[in-house]
């Protein structure tokens, strides 16, 4: 494993470090609005929802690295304690891009980006009409975590109001990932659609007791061939399922049986793997378990 010591790693180096590591990450498009009425927009990756009672959201304005100067959003949001949080989908990622230049304070990212001010209804700043969530919020506390180019500006939200496009709803009333299409921020250039083939859904309830790890049996906790993942969906069950009869067994397994005696394992343990792959766990454990 390659050591990385905050205390002896250059800030540019150990913030690649930090942001690679932790991503994806939310991207929070912050509307403010300077004491003068100057509209600003800009996007932060350092940014998630931390209650929903009250509803809380967090993001920092981190100090620049090179001549440590803060940004607008944190002299407006220090000035009028007022902030809309937009979310940032597919179809704006490239404006979002745009408005993340660093324009001069006096500039409005809104008319560089192209991107539709709407007025919002308890605060000052403008929402983003092609956002498809918005948050209107009020400036609880801003904690300042250094004085030092790099360091975070906490700005904690009380989140007053959510405008949410019926669009992106499923007929629960519910978002539904892939009509929001949202996107996530990762190190670097590189960037995450949260939607189509890279979403998945693992259902697991927590009130329910899985045997674990340790409670699987021994030749099937100590595969070479099952990964952890494979291990852990066999784990969540809460107990082991009872062996069928040998003859009730499907053809594939019967084959297994009567082939070499030193390839049936190998070949059992494959063959649960394709089967814990398309979601047939019960069959998965029956091929397992035979003796």
């Amino acid at each position: 494993m390659k050591l990385i010591d905050p205390a002896t790693t250059s800030i540019p180096d150990l913030h690649q470090y930090l942001v690679g590591a932790v991503a994806p990450r939310p991207i929070a498009f912050v509307s403010t609005i300077s004491a003068e009425g100057v509209p600003n927009l800009a996007p932060y990756s350092f940014f998630n929802v931390f209650s929903s009672n009250p509803p809380t959201l967090v993001f920092s304005s981190n100090r620049r690295v090179r001549g440590n100067t803060t940004k607008d959003t944190l002299r407006n949001a220090e000035e009028t304690r007022e902030v809309v949080v937009n979310v940032v989908n597919h179809a704006i990622v490239q404006q979002m891009s745009l408005a993340s230049i660093d324009y001069p304070e006096e500039v409005s990212e809104f008319d560089k980006s192209g991107l539709t001010p709407v007025a919002s209804e308890l605060v000052k700043p403008f929402r983003v009409k092609e956002s498809p969530v918005q948050m209107e919020c009020r400036v609880r506390d801003i904690v300042s975590l250094g004085s030092e180019g790099g360091a975070g500006n906490l700005i904690i939200c009380d989140i007053l109001r959510m405008h949410i496009d019926e669009g992106i709803l499923d007929d629960k009333g519910r978002i539904d990932p892939h009509k929001a299409d949202l996107m996530g921020r990762m190190g670097r250039a590189f960037y995450v659609r949260a939607s189509g083939e890279a979403v998945s859904t693992l259902v697991r309830p927590f009130e329910v007791l899985g045997i674990g790890f340790d409670g699987l049996p021994p030749h099937i906790r100590t595969s070479p061939i099952l990964t952890g993942n494979d291990l852990a969906q066999l784990a969540a069950f809460t107990v082991i399922p009872a062996a069928q009869d040998s003859t009730m067994l499907d053809p594939r397994v019967m084959d297994i049986l009567a082939g070499n005696v030193q390839d049936r394992d190998p070949q059992l343990h494959r063959y649960a793997q394709e089967l814990i792959a398309r979601d047939q766990l019960d069959q998965a454990w029956q091929v397992l378990l035979v003796e």
